[in-house]
């Protein structure tokens, strides 16, 4: 599930592999979409965002990622997140 966005290999004319260093990934927050450093994990983007872990969940490309595992998860180039609080009440 984690994967590392820092680098995206390409072709060149000749065919030859060359790595290109991205500055940034875009990627889609609740529907906006965003840029964020490569390497940025789900745990470090729920943090920008001004929101605790308590009462949070988060879904990247409609997959529920496990709290357990936000510290490891990599947000990728083009990734849809979801981040949704519970709210008390009735």
């Amino acid at each position: 599930m984690t994967v590392d966005a820092s680098a995206d290999t390409t072709l060149n004319g000749a065919g030859d592999m060359d790595a290109t260093v991205s500055t940034a990934v875009s990627v889609t927050v609740n529907g906006v979409r965003r840029t964020v450093p490569p390497g940025t994990t789900v745990a470090a983007l729920v943090a920008e965002l001004g929101r605790g872990s308590r009462g949070v969940a988060v879904a990247v490309d409609r997959e529920v990622v496990p709290r357990s595992l936000w510290e490891e998860v990599v947000v990728t180039e083009g990734a849809n997140v979801e981040v949704v609080s519970a709210v008390a009440g009735g």
